[in-house]
């Protein structure tokens, strides 16, 4: 009977877990702007949805899932911004000395990006597969696909 219980309780889950991203996948689909752009939290829940689903994580990966991507996914984001800011020349010409230190800056960004993915994977691989983990950026990515199409008025 214990057996039995606990299957039920996790069917149970994974009924209320495609309950909560198909609402969130609607939520999406009707997000208020703000200006030119997506309420942030709705956004998030969109994005939770869609890659959730896509990669077909269970309740209990989904927990441990989202904490390691998103650290890993705040990490990469701070250093895109910095090489960007690195290679902005809007402040006028620069020499080409500081130039030649901008690249080496660059240069040691990308390593740091390298080493900071290679500890993600290997964190993730804890989590889910190898072939999720391959599936992921390709799922991220279309996600930003669509929301720029969404933006855009497209379908």
């Amino acid at each position: 009977m214990g057996t039995g219980r606990t299957n039920l309780v996790l069917i149970m889950k994974k009924y209320i877990l495609t309950f909560a991203i198909l609402l969130s996948t609607i939520g999406f689909s009707f997000a208020q702007r703000t200006g030119d752009r997506y309420d942030p939290e709705k956004l998030q829940a969109a994005r939770i949805a869609f890659i959730t689903s896509r990669l077909d994580l269970n309740p209990e990966q989904a927990e441990k899932f989202w904490p390691v991507y998103n650290q890993f996914n705040d990490v990469r984001e701070s250093n895109l911004r910095q090489m960007s800011k690195l290679s902005d020349l809007r402040s006028g010409e620069i020499s080409d000395s500081e130039a030649k230190k901008r690249i080496q800056q660059r240069f040691e960004i990308q390593r740091k990006l390298l080493t900071e993915e290679e500890k993600y994977v290997a964190e993730m691989s804890k989590i889910i597969s190898y072939n999720q983990i391959l599936k992921l950026h390709g799922i991220a990515r279309d996600f930003a696909r669509t929301v720029y199409q969404r933006q855009r008025g497209g379908s």
